[in-house]
């Protein structure tokens, strides 16, 4: 039996030094298909062009291409291979507009087609031209829709490559996703002669961050502490910022960041540009909107907040049942990765070390641990080197969601339901395998017997 691509994990969601385990290998499909085996080849990633990992400096290429006028500048781009994933409403429901409708620089467009963008998503629709006009933005969309081409693109047509300062900042509330956003931008500006770009989070070497910002930066990707913290230090200069990006903007105006966020506007200019992108828009969100954006042009995209390529499920088990129900999963599933929620650090650490010790490869992620070895398993589980992830986050773009519950979260259940805006049904006792495994998105598909 085949195994899945890696491009649909299967998602499973428990309400319970380098966070590398590994158990006896099993065999890959089938029964036993959760665990290590041969892997799917993934390509290898493209290296950075510029500056990031808070300032750590990456080999820029060697030489760019001269595009004379009139030469078809796009027989000169370097494709990445045809995505034949399965695309749902969520990216495809567009108004059939291209990239070129939008007068970018020639330069990043080369960097868009490179990336595997071929036309842009809903969101990128919607929000690339109001950007580009200068209008604050409030825009509510999910995950996994293209949203950070969506303000990257029009942030890059903007920067001024012949002014040495910090000319737009992106805040976002984790780590992994700073540095998500920045290898993006990186590689759609690789092409636009010398765009600086610099990650800074916390957990990291202040004194590495102080020393980049003596260099010229023109677009810095933040948490909110950290880039608080340097510009009262003075070391990060932001009174020529033009425009600021809040992603996940829900999170980042929670108790936990709103005085931050509130004090770190205060140190821009007045005439600013805002863009807000959030999932869901709580109050919060909407006294901050009315506090600080100017006349924002709304743009929701969402019925639900699930996406449409995520069918979730949940099972009823008691707490002793749901290591079993897990191997139970691994053995009847197609599954060739998955990635499994926790609600504590301790739990990620215990559950990562129960999987081993049943026989599959499995790595953890959490806040508590360092931050290089966040990074190296989190690298090391995109490129296929582990079947399972044990971590505290949640995302995950395409295949299954299955919530093991006890009777008592019954509640947080329903709650869960209308906060998404979805239903979350009981687990059946056949799955479609076209749900979740790749091979199957364009037949019919066979149903798995649990």
């Amino acid at each position: 039996m085949s195994t899945a691509r890696m491009e649909n994990p299967v998602i499973l969601g428990l309400s319970t030094q380098n966070g590398q385990m590994r158990g006896s290998v099993k065999p890959a499909g089938g029964p036993g298909g959760g665990g290590g085996g041969p892997q799917t080849t993934q390509p290898a990633p493209v290296k950075p062009s510029s500056t990031v990992n808070n300032g750590n400096s990456q080999p820029a290429p060697t030489a760019n291409t001269i595009i004379k006028p009139g030469d078809d500048w796009k027989k000169n781009l370097k494709l990445p291979p045809k995505d034949l994933r399965m695309r749902t409403s969520d990216v495809t429901a567009t108004k059939g507009n291209e990239f070129e409708d939008y007068c970018l620089k020639r330069e990043l467009l080369m960097g868009i087609f490179e990336m595997g963008w071929e036309k842009p998503s809903p969101i990128q629709e919607e929000s690339i031209p109001i950007a580009l006009s200068g209008r604050d933005i409030l825009a509510r969309a999910k995950n996994g829709t293209g949203k950070s081409g969506a303000y990257l693109i029009p942030l890059l047509e903007r920067i001024d490559l012949k002014k040495d300062s910090i000319q737009a900042l992106v805040i976002v509330p984790t780590r992994e996703l700073a540095l998500q956003v920045s290898q993006i931008c990186i590689q759609v500006s690789k092409h636009m002669g010398g765009v600086k770009v610099m990650a800074t989070t916390g957990g990291t070497n202040l004194r590495d961050d102080i020393l980049r910002l003596d260099e010229t930066v023109h677009v810095v990707i933040a948490t909110p502490g950290r880039i608080l913290d340097l510009i009262k230090k003075g070391v990060a200069k932001v009174n020529q910022v033009q425009m600021i990006v809040l992603d996940e903007a829900d999170k980042l105006l929670s108790q936990d960041f709103v005085q931050m966020m509130e004090e770190l506007l205060s140190y821009l200019a007045k005439q600013r540009q805002i863009l807000l992108y959030s999932a869901t828009f709580p109050l919060s969100v909407q006294k901050f909107m009315n506090s600080h954006l100017q006349k924002p042009y709304e743009i929701n995209l969402m019925e639900e907040l699930t996406l449409k390529g995520v069918t979730q499920y949940y099972a009823y088990v008691t707490e002793r049942q749901k290591v079993h129900c897990l191997n139970t999963l691994f053995s009847r599933l197609q599954i060739n990765q998955s990635i499994i929620f926790c609600n504590s650090s301790q739990r990620v650490e215990l559950l990562a070390k129960k999987i081993s010790q049943l026989g599959y490869s499995c790595f953890y992620i959490h806040a508590k641990m360092r931050q290089e070895h966040r990074n190296r398993v989190f690298h090391d589980f995109r490129n296929g080197l582990c079947r399972n992830l044990v971590c505290t986050g949640r995302f995950g773009h395409l295949g299954l969601a299955i919530n093991l519950i006890t009777y008592d979260d019954r509640f947080n259940l329903k709650g869960i339901e209308e906060q998404l805006g979805t239903e979350i049904k009981p687990i059946p006792s056949s799955i479609d395998k076209s749900l979740y495994v790749a091979e199957y998105h364009s037949e019919s598909g066979e149903e798995v017997k649990l």
